[in-house]
Parts: structure tokens; sequence; C-alpha cells
């Protein structure tokens, strides 16, 4: 999610403290209830199936949820609690978020991986490989924008090719993130926070056991489906064989550029290199700055070949206005209840599965967050087994592990947990793939095929740490 969502969580909790939870606060999280419910439900019942397709409908449903969000604030605290919710939800969350995501959709759409390799299971273990290699150094929106197409395009000959896409989402777009800060959203707020850049490095065990088990059973899945597909699709596919190009280099130079606006530019705080204090949205700028420089130094027929249009983020952007905000209440809840949770969490596997469980349908970058400043509050500085962060706090490294891979790696539990999660699905079913529903996903292919995953992780982490 947004990476200037931590530095906007603090600001606004620094203005809106609860000692305890807001009044009427199960009234107040039914729009977020509401809004999950319409992206689960609306879509598998035949009278409002074709009604949801359109985006604008999602909009509304958006916006539906988000005056209600509004007015429950409203009639609680006042205009002064909306006026704080729209700047930080809006302005200094949702902004960041979808210019982010928006920026790196319309580079990554500039680069088209042409050929047609056989879409064979060894071929399609390698694009995951490739891509849980990558995602930490330019990202899971990054490299998911950057492989989907190419990995699908492999593939347009395949009957069978959903699981592809979901381990897809669970390799490429979220646990291949796992080592380094600018690999996914919640490490960078760590950084943000004073981790080290280079922590996150430490945890590649963990990211290469997760990495080689998912890999080594989509390969057994995937062989089990590929001798399933009729013989002529694999005659096809065979027949047509084509060497492997690409298209459009000059937008890896803005990718790197975009990177770097991420990595480097902070609002509030020097440039490096420079005594330049960046402003609101700089980084934003920049990286606007970079997608029109793509779009320009870009032949429009490498889009074409990517069959590139603006519907995927069109999409995302619509849903997630109304969670941005919707959510804002639930997370004052769990804020409110910050005491009562860290005395309960007594264990360090509880700091892996409830930030990740909460990040599964809250987002995992703000739920990093308060779970970040929950363990760090409860460290006392120099404690054994405590770290230092660059800003002069101590954190509990054990509990800064089990938080860190609970956000990263249970952001691919349901197609909310992470921002590239719904591109994804959105750019296959323009492929007229028909991906599962919210409820599909989550009940088929997470909880079967990553809640084992998750628990060996687990005992490993316990064990190493």
């Amino acid at each position: 999610m947004a990476i200037a969502l931590g530095a906007a969580l603090l600001s606004h909790h620094e203005h809106v403290e609860h000692n305890h939870a807001p009044d009427g606060w199960m009234i107040g999280t039914l729009p977020f209830v509401l809004i999950l419910g319409a992206i689960a439900l609306l879509p598998l019942i035949p009278k409002t199936a074709g009604w949801w397709h359109s985006n604008l409908s999602r909009f509304l449903v958006s916006v539906i949820c988000s005056v209600a969000t509004l007015g429950y604030l409203w009639i609680v605290d006042g205009w002064h609690a909306v006026g704080l919710t729209l700047d930080h939800a809006v302005l200094q969350e949702y902004v960041p978020f979808i210019v982010l995501l928006f920026s790196l959709y319309v580079v990554s759409g500039g680069i088209h991986i042409g050929g047609d390799m056989r879409a064979h299971p060894a071929v399609n273990t390698g694009w995951l490989a490739l891509g849980a290699g990558i995602a930490s150094f330019i990202g899971t929106t990054g490299a998911s924008m950057l492989l989907i197409r190419p990995l699908l395009n492999t593939n347009r000959e395949r009957t069978h090719k959903v699981h592809t896409v979901v381990m897809f989402i669970f390799l490429v777009s979220n646990i291949g993130g796992t080592l380094l800060p600018i690999g996914d959203p919640p490490l960078f707020l760590g950084y943000l926070q004073g981790v080290p850049f280079t922590w996150t490095f430490g945890l590649w065990i963990e990211w290469a056991v997760a990495c080689c088990i998912l890999l080594a059973i989509y390969f057994v899945w995937d062989s089990i489906m590929y001798a399933k597909e009729p013989a002529a699709a694999k005659v096809f596919d065979k027949a047509n064989v084509q060497p492997v190009s690409m298209q459009g280099g000059i937008n890896i130079l803005w990718l790197a550029g975009i990177v770097a606006c991420v990595a480097v530019i902070s609002p509030g705080r020097p440039i490096p290199g420079t005594e330049i204090i960046a402003f609101d949205f700089l980084r934003e700028l920049g990286m606007l700055g970079l997608v029109a420089l793509s779009l320009v130094t870009t032949q429009r027929s490498v889009r074409e070949a990517n069959k590139f249009d603006y519907g995927a983020i069109i999409e995302v952007a619509a849903l997630f206005i109304g969670i941005f905000i919707a959510m804002q209440v639930p997370l004052a809840v769990l804020k409110a209840q910050g005491d009562s949770i860290a005395a309960a969490l007594t264990e360090t596997w509880m700091y892996f599965w409830i930030t990740g469980g909460l990040s599964s349908v809250l987002d995992n970058a703000p739920t990093y967050l308060v779970f970040f400043k929950l363990a760090e509050a409860g460290t006392e500085p120099g404690a054994p087994g405590a770290i230092e962060l660059l800003d002069g706090g101590w954190i509990s490294e054990t509990r800064l592990i089990a938080i860190s891979l609970g956000a990263v790696f249970m952001g691919a539990m349901t197609y909310i947990g992470n921002g590239p999660n719904f591109m994804v699905k959105a750019i296959a079913e323009q492929d007229g793939i028909q991906m599962p529903s919210f409820f599909g996903y989550v009940i088929r292919y997470s909880i079967p095929v990553l809640i084992p995953v998750l628990i060996l992780i687990t005992a490993l982490m316990m064990w190493l740490h």
C-alpha cells in the first residue's frame, strides 16, 4: 500500500488519541464490513454481477460506504474528525498509494516482453521464481505489472490457468518482496520508523523456504493440470513457440527512477546529499513526471502489444478510495485497544498471526505500523534481544521479525491484503480468465495452500530466533 502511509497514520494518531474505543464503534465499522461484503458477494449474485462489473458501480459503493463512515465520525466527534479523516485517509494515504500504483502500472505497461514460450510447468515455475526474485528490488507492484502479462501470454493456449495467477499473487505480489524495504510497503514503513535498510536481508531464510515450498507445490500442481490439458492445446502451444524479446527498454530507466523516488524522497526530511527539505507530494510529483517521460518515450505499438488500458488501475482506484476511508474506524478501535492487545500478546508467534490475520482484511501497511508501535512501546532501551532504531528508539527484534513476516506473507490471504493483488486479478479477468470470488480465493486457495506453509514458517521463525 501507500509508502507514505506510516507518516500519515502517525500524524493522524497524534491528533486523534483515544483512551477507549469510539462511541458506537460497532456501527462505525459497518461501512467497512459492507464494502468487503460487496467485493465478496455482488459478483456472485446473478442480478448484481453485471452491475458490479462497471467501475462506476464500484465507485458508487465506495462513495456510499465513505459517506456513511464520515457521517458516523461527524456524529461521534464532529466536523473536526471528518476533516482529519479526509486529510489523512485521502490526501496523505490514498493519494500516495494510488499515485505509486498508477506510476508502476503505466511505466511497466510500456515494457513488452514478447515471444511465446511453451506453457510447460517448468517454464511457468521459472516465471514465478523470477518474479519472486526481483520483487524485493523493484517492489511487488513493479514485478507484478512487469511479469503478469508475459505469463498470461505464455499460457494463452492453456485451459487451466487460474491456479497460476493465484500462485503469482502469492509469490510475486507478496512474499517475493520480503528482502528490502522497497519490496513491500509495510517494510518501507519500518524503514521510515528507523529500521536499518539492510535489516530485512536477515529474513532471507524464511523468504527462501516459503518461496521454495510454494514453487515446489506449484510445479506439482501445474504438472497435474498440464496432464489434463486437451491434446490439441498442447500441440498448438508447442507449434507457436517464438523467441523471447523485449521492447520499451527505456522504461526500465523510468522504473528505476520510481524506485529511487520511493527510496530517497520522504516528505519533511532532507533529500539525500542536499539540505533541501522534501515538501509534501514531491515524491508523487517525481513519479508522475516519470510517467510522463514513459508516455512520451514509448511507442504506442508497445502498449498496444501489451493490450494496455487503464481499466485495472481504475478498478483499484474506485474500490480503494472507499476502503481507505471506511477502514479508519476499525484502525481507530485497534489503536484504542493497544494496551490490552499488547498485554495479551505474550508470545512472538502471536504477533505473526495477529498482524498477518488483520493484514489480510485491513491492508498490511497500516496494520504493520500499529503493531510496530505496540512492540516498540513495550521494549525497554537496551533490553536483551532488542535492536536500536536509527531514530534512537528500541524494538524487540523477534517481534519485529514476526510483524514483518506476518504483514508481508499474509497480505496474500485476500485480494485486498496488498495493493497488487486486486490489480493482478483485474488484468487476468481482462484477459478472459474467470478468477475466483473473494471467498472463493480464500477458501479454495489461500487457506489450503498458504496456511500449512505459514504454520511451517512459524515453527522455522521460532527456531531461528
